[in-house]
């Protein structure tokens, strides 16, 4: 199997050794600094004590690396668009492209028979870029659970592998599912879902608060949870979104506290979006919330909270 990743950040790379290392023929579309790293040192993954290199082909010319028959898409989400040209030129007619990102993916109304279908959501994709290069039959639906983080070009810490989940957009069972979860081996725990849909918004859920109140405050999850005001501001948020989902076929079940008992298990932590911030990196403020609050908006659905913490967001992102 042919797969080629787009962002070589710590999740794509995570991706890229785990497939790597069972066999498949893995290549790298990175640019810049990443680039220079992987062609002089390799990829290099490390969990704890152990690191692995691999070496493994690099280039930032589409061409080069030729057709595939998976593209794993794995950028922020809101770097789709300027992605979108350069996943086009990996795919002919049998490439299958993974979206792994966070947040609410372009495709999410892109097929017949699901509430609200044909919503184009321009938070995620504001001209159309990625709905044009990318067609949605060729998705194949993902969800990553799993922490890692790049420490310098072309090396990632890997600080938990939980599971990847893998499914058709439509919930149908699928050959080329199961063949790229096979594609994986033994190293990772893939769920190959039927309802791969509701995967990403149950992911979400438990992120979409976490991830904006910590660029706000700068706090770790701990000190957030360990707070009764932040904690219900969090339960508020979630209350929100647990009513859009319901509205638009994606119930869940769990109750806002018994998420936050899992998340406070996870231990006290920084979230990828403060380390972001941190950092200088753009965060993913489209998404995460900017799509909640424009699916909330098309539904009718009054989501205050939402749309008050995304306002907050904003400003701070653009202070």
């Amino acid at each position: 199997m042919k797969v080629c990743v787009v962002g070589v950040g710590a999740i794509g790379s995570w991706l890229a050794g785990l497939l790597a290392e069972s066999g498949a023929d893995v290549s790298l579309f990175a640019r810049g600094e990443t680039l220079s790293a992987l062609r002089a040192n390799g990829l290099r993954i490390r969990r704890k004590e152990n690191e692995r290199i691999f070496r493994l082909k690099a280039s930032d010319d589409p061409t080069v690396l030729g057709a595939q028959d998976i593209v794993i898409a794995a950028v922020k989400g809101q770097a789709m668009p300027a992605v979108a040209p350069a996943i086009a030129r990996l795919c002919d007619t049998h490439t299958s492209v993974v979206p792994a990102v966070n947040g609410i993916p372009w495709w999410f109304f892109q097929m017949i028979g699901v509430p609200h279908s044909g919503l184009s959501l321009s938070s995620v994709d504001p001209q159309g870029v990625v709905a044009r290069a990318v067609s949605p039959p060729s998705v194949i639906g993902c969800v990553v659970h799993a922490s890692a983080w790049t420490s310098e070009p072309g090396v990632v810490d890997v600080q938990g592998e939980d599971k990847l989940i893998l499914g058709e957009p439509d919930g149908s069972a699928s050959e080329r599912c199961r063949k790229l979860a096979a594609a994986f081996g033994m190293s990772v725990n893939i769920v190959v879902s039927g309802r791969i849909r509701h995967d990403i918004w149950t992911k979400l859920w438990g992120n979409m608060t976490m991830n904006p109140l910590s660029v706000l405050t700068g706090a770790t999850t701990g000190r957030m949870l360990s707070d009764p005001d932040v904690r219900g501001l969090v339960r508020a948020m979630m209350e929100e979104m647990q009513a859009l989902g319901s509205a638009i076929g994606l119930p869940i079940a769990m109750t806002p506290d018994e998420r936050m008992v899992i998340t406070r298990k996870l231990g006290d932590f920084k979230t990828s979006m403060l380390r972001d911030a941190e950092a200088g990196r753009e965060i993913e403020i489209g998404p995460i919330l900017g799509a909640l609050a424009e699916i909330s908006d098309h539904a009718g659905i009054s989501t205050p909270y939402l749309h008050a913490v995304l306002g907050l967001l904003r400003l701070r992102e653009n202070n």
